[in-house]
């Protein structure tokens, strides 16, 4: 009966395995921001946005396209009656009571003072910030994607670390419990390793759960199912990153910033609105034609019972003397939009250039607390070895020994977080540059 449960038990281990196993998904970080490019909802919306914009700047090309219009009627008309002055003498005159119409006119702008110009080239600033604003926004969600998936990694390593000093407690348990049957140990001794193994295992409990809720983020980032495991393919714990000197990022950065791309666009569009309230203080010149078919004719009594055709063509001038003091406004707020918006271009410079500043300065610095967590889990583990080689000799307290564990614990998480965070701050620094 034993036997039969436990072959039960395997073989439902072994098909959990296999089910998570077909759930795990190694990606590297190239991978990761293809799915972006695909999956994500904001960068979808972007997309809709941008087609939008598109179609904007063809709807705006379509102003300078004649406007055509016709009309048709049909009509029934009663007869006519002539009355004197003082409504005396009435009489009635007969008149055909079927009436028709046929109008076509057309009207072919040829000077609007640049107004249509100015609002096709607005259409198409308006496409290029729902592009930048895409651009942007895929920075964005590449850069909470990455972070999610270095945490993801960091997460993983903070585990082995743990779990090699659960197996390292356990052994020193062992220990202690084999000293502590020779009666050179106390049990004391052995319930504090066993306090600070359950604490060790309370840690690795919570960086379990950390790791299904950064999978379960990155995932719905991703656009993924919120069943995958993902597992980080590239190791960037040992991957080399280059220097290339702040002055380079900071030329990266004025090159290729989203922020700054936006920025100068909002400049240009401030200046074609300018353009458009300039318009408006201009004369419009159009081309115009007209055919006007219709009967009977009514204007000649009794109405005649024939069809008149008209037709004409001309050049049309129109001018709106209300702009002279109504305009006028308009022009002075969209000069102070334009210089509005250069001065928020030149803010936004100066953040990406602080930016850019401190994120390099914080990319050195990672290196030199590498540097220094690398020294420290050195002397944390050669204290550890001293510690433990004076506490098995009995010159040493328990207390010692859970210090000396617990250092040498920190000082390993340390440098795995160290490593991570170098990855991180290069990272960074592309993402503000727009290079991510």
């Amino acid at each position: 009966m034993n036997r039969r449960l436990f072959y039960a038990i395997t073989v439902c281990i072994a098909i959990t395995t296999n089910a998570h196993a077909q759930n795990e998904h190694r990606m590297t970080i190239g991978d990761m921001f293809g799915l972006i490019d695909q999956h994500n909802r904001t960068i979808r919306a972007g997309k809709t946005a941008v087609a939008a914009a598109d179609e904007g700047v063809r709807a705006a090309r379509s102003q300078r396209l004649p406007d055509v219009g016709a009309q048709v009627s049909a009509s029934y008309i009663g007869n006519a009656v002539l009355t004197d002055r003082d409504f005396a003498h009435v009489h009635g005159l007969h008149s055909p009571h079927f009436g028709n119409q046929l109008v076509v006119d057309a009207r072919q702008t040829v000077y609007a003072g640049g107004a249509i110009d100015a609002g096709i080239r607005l259409a198409q600033l308006g496409a290029d910030q729902a592009r930048a604003e895409l651009a942007l926004n895929l920075q964005n969600q590449r850069f909470i994607a990455l972070g999610q998936y270095l945490d993801l990694m960091k997460t993983a390593n903070r585990e082995r670390v743990v779990e090699n000093n659960i197996a390292l407690t356990q052994k020193l348990i062992d220990n202690i419990t084999e000293k502590q049957q020779q009666g050179v140990a106390l049990k004391n001794d052995i319930t504090r390793y066993e306090l600070q193994m359950e604490r060790l295992r309370l840690s690795l409990t919570q960086l379990h759960n950390s790791r299904r809720i950064l999978n379960h983020q990155l995932c719905n980032t991703l656009g993924l199912p919120i069943d995958y495991a993902i597992e980080p393919a590239d190791d960037a714990c040992s991957a080399l990153y280059g220097k290339d000197g702040e002055a380079y990022w900071q030329t990266a950065a004025v090159a290729a910033s989203p922020k700054l791309v936006m920025a100068g666009v909002g400049e240009q569009m401030a200046r074609q609105q300018e353009r458009i309230a300039k318009s408006e203080l201009l004369p419009k010149v159009a081309l115009v034609a007209q055919n006007n078919f219709n009967g009977p004719i009514t204007f000649e009594l009794p109405p005649v019972d024939k069809n008149l055709n008209v037709w004409y063509v001309g050049v049309g001038v129109q001018y709106q003397l209300s702009a002279l003091f109504k305009s006028n406004r308009k022009l002075a707020q969209a000069r102070l939009n334009s210089r509005n918006a250069a001065e928020r271009k030149e803010v936004a410079a100066e953040q990406v250039n602080n930016e850019i500043q401190a994120a390099y300065t914080l990319y050195l610095q990672s290196y030199t607390e590498l540097e220094t967590q690398q020294k420290s889990v050195e002397l944390a583990r050669q204290n550890y070895q001293v510690v433990n080689n004076r506490y098995l000799n009995q010159l040493a307290l328990i207390t010692d020994m859970i210090d000396a564990t617990n250092m040498k614990l920190d000082a390993e998480l340390g440098e795995v977080d160290a490593r991570i965070n170098i990855a991180y701050a290069y990272y960074k620094m592309k993402y503000i540059a727009g290079q991510l």
